[in-house]
């Protein structure tokens, strides 16, 4: 149905929000977005969902573990805090609306392609009501064809109090891989202006920002549909010498897009752009990467893998990694393991194959459950090792470390340019740059004390 007439939600006298986020950094960066809109109107954030008079839903749709995830709260929301507007947003939104109207509480559904009309739809008469459809006299926005998808910039929000945050500049994806979703939940890839980029990064410098994460779906191949084209590395080169931010950090890039022009940006600004690389894998097993739909081959990974390593020997690299796709069988995944193991890999984001409605993957003979978790744990001990081997191998050493928030009575959190998490034994407060110096291991990063100038 549509020429609704009712607003998306309607709220009286509404004083506190709540955002919950799930998935990647750019839904993240898309539920700061929704935040820092609902303030502009007047809004206050909750101390918790259970406090709020509205809760902005914000899902990931990447897995079915995801999805359950994201029902589960929905249905935690309703029963703690019956009297909350539940509005429902993100990917989950996008794929399956009428699965989210049905549960007890949503007030709303807004697929990423409105997802620019969230905090507007909740605060203020809508004109763009004629756009919704009713599901069980549940408003929805979504459409596959994304004519209303806006892709705001917001590297920093005054009140926000945040540290690191992602300036999202790409957002959908082309890529058509097996087993992904995210064509129909984001859409096709679309960038942010190299000028609206640039002024958002200078507005994070002014307010005294130290480190910017760079984000996107799939963030190598930002410039491609603007006119005129602009390769990657313009966006990057652009920052690095037109702004003057202290430490520029690039978020998750596809192999292929790890051209020798980007590599030498890192030669180029040692001090500036952090010493940490991303590079989704999925398999090491070419059979899988075929039958994935994936753009590269194992050996073309590897090199891309050794030029890093050999320009930034102490860069923190890693990988996405799913495990058990259809197919993928006792000899496969032992391929993949082992070529794993030879890369100087030093973390690993593991996933398990999780069946996508509408992607052909989802029509394949699946990997018994009991083995796929044999093989995360066994995938899980090597990225341990791995890890801990990168870690120790700093000991002793000086780092340079954002601080962060949080930390305890007497130490503080911090982020080495290389990814490590440190604990420093001092109270400084967040968002500055510190050196540091190593002096042993904590269960998860590194403890260190400050550097006197």
């Amino acid at each position: 149905m549509r020429g609704c007439q009712a607003a998306i939600v309607t709220l009286n006298n509404v004083a506190e929000y709540h955002v919950e986020n799930f998935g990647c950094r750019s839904s993240r960066s898309d539920g700061e977005a929704i935040a820092s809109g609902l303030r502009q109107r007047g809004l206050r954030p909750a101390t918790g969902f259970s406090e709020a008079n509205v809760v902005i839903v914000n899902t990931c749709s990447v897995t079915a573990d995801a999805d359950s995830g994201a029902r589960a709260f929905i249905r935690r929301v309703h029963r703690q805090n019956p009297q909350a507007k539940i509005v429902v947003t993100g990917c989950y939104a996008q794929r399956a609306p009428e699965e989210l109207v049905a549960l007890n509480g949503v007030s709303a559904v807004i697929g990423n392609s409105h997802k620019s009309l969230v905090a507007p739809g909740i605060t203020e008469p809508s004109s763009f009501i004629p756009l919704a459809r009713l599901v069980n006299n549940i408003p929805v926005l979504a459409d596959e064809n994304f004519a209303h998808a806006d892709l705001a910039t917001l590297p920093f929000a005054e009140d926000a109090g945040q540290t690191r945050p992602n300036l999202k500049v790409q957002d959908g994806c082309g890529n058509r891989c097996s087993f992904c979703i995210i064509p129909d939940t984001r859409g096709p890839s679309r960038s942010v202006s190299l000028t609206e980029c640039l002024s958002s990064v200078q507005r994070f410098v002014a307010n005294s920002g130290q480190e910017l994460v760079l984000s996107g779906i799939n963030l190598g191949r930002w410039g491609r549909d603007l006119k005129p084209v602009h390769p990657f590395t313009d966006l990057v080169a652009a920052i690095l010498e037109k702004t003057a931010l202290p430490r520029l950090r690039l978020s998750s890039i596809e192999p292929m897009d790890w051209t020798p022009q980007l590599l030498a940006l890192y030669a180029m600004y040692p001090e500036r752009l952090a010493h940490h690389a991303h590079l989704p894998l999925q398999s090491g097993s070419d059979t899988i990467l075929r039958r994935m739909y994936r753009r590269y081959r194992p050996w073309h990974y590897a090199e891309k893998i050794r030029q890093i390593r050999n320009l930034l020997p102490d860069a923190a690299i890693g990988a996405d990694v799913m495990v058990g796709f259809p197919g993928e069988s006792d000899a496969l995944f032992q391929e993949s393991y082992d070529f794993i193991a030879r890369q100087p890999l030093t973390y690993l984001h593991l996933f398990p194959f999780s069946p996508r409605p509408g992607t052909l993957a989802a029509a394949m003979p699946p990997v018994p459950g009991r083995i796929v978790e044999e093989r995360m744990a066994s995938l899980r001990s090597l990225a341990d090792q791995k890890n801990l081997a990168f870690r120790q191998r700093f000991i002793g050493r000086k780092l340079t470390a954002v601080t962060l928030k949080g930390g305890h009575r007497d130490t503080t959190p911090a982020i080495s340019s290389n990814f490590i998490k440190i604990e420093v034994a001092t109270l400084c407060p967040p968002n500055h740059t510190i050196p540091v110096q190593v002096t042993g291991l904590s269960e998860a990063g590194l403890y260190a004390n400050p550097v006197k100038n």
